[in-house]
């Protein structure tokens, strides 16, 4: 196993994802609905014989000690479900009990997972499992839930990947399939192919959709926010 690279410094209050994706649109979305800068968007790495590597693994790995920091006040922890939610919240569940955090709940709430410990040694924690604590999938799924509703292009770039898919012509994998139609959708949109978290912030795809409303109720509870007012 890679060994897991010492966290910085950390900041009082933070927010692991697995990559780069996943810190810009959440970034988007917060700029969008002003929520206050109070915390930091992280993407853990840890040190392997082929360098650094990203992704859920190095996040797991390096949680232990990243919750020892002595100023770490809260920790929110965003993954995907992948295809096994339920394995997914296990593995999420058993590395947070062998820390310390009791009460977990068997499967995680659909509004998301907030904690905090008695304890007062332990910081505040919170779980969200991409797209929607409900369902597997990935940050993917999530933003094809931020498509506007009605909108003609997302049944034509599901019919054409179904097709191919078909034929066998796909060079992804199925398990890739929510990635190639989001980024397919985008590249058909007025400025083609524009990352996930730009498309958030030009209002290309929409962010008062269910989904979203509640991944940032999720934000505001952890992290004990209250929006910005709009200037």
């Amino acid at each position: 196993m890679p060994k897991a690279r010492k966290p910085p410094q950390s900041k009082p209050q933070q927010l692991l994802v697995e990559g780069k994706n996943d810190r810009h649109v959440i970034w988007a979305l917060c700029q969008q609905y002003q929520l206050p800068e109070t915390f930091s968007v992280e993407v853990p790495q840890e040190e392997g014989r082929e360098g650094s590597t990203e992704g859920v693994e190095a996040l797991l790995n390096g949680l232990p000690e990243r919750l020892k920091a002595e100023n770490l006040r809260t920790l929110g922890i965003v993954v995907d479900a992948d295809r096994n939610l339920s394995g997914r919240w296990q593995s999420l569940k058993d590395k947070l009990s062998s820390i310390g955090y009791r009460d977990i709940p068997q499967s995680p709430p659909p509004e998301g997972w907030v904690c905090t410990p008695s304890d007062p040694y332990l910081p505040r924690v919170g779980v969200w499992l991409m797209p929607n604590n409900q369902l597997p999938g990935m940050l993917e799924d999530f933003v094809a839930y931020l498509i506007p509703p009605g909108d003609t292009l997302h049944p034509k770039a599901e019919a054409i990947l179904q097709e191919i898919e078909q034929a066998g012509l796909n060079r992804y994998t199925l398990t890739h399939h929510p990635k190639a139609l989001i980024h397919t959708w985008l590249a058909w949109q007025k400025t083609p192919a524009m990352p996930m978290g730009q498309a958030i912030t030009a209002q290309v795809l929409r962010c008062d959709c269910p989904i979203a409303l509640i991944f940032i109720e999720w934000l505001k509870h952890l992290f004990e926010l209250i929006a910005r007012s709009a200037e």
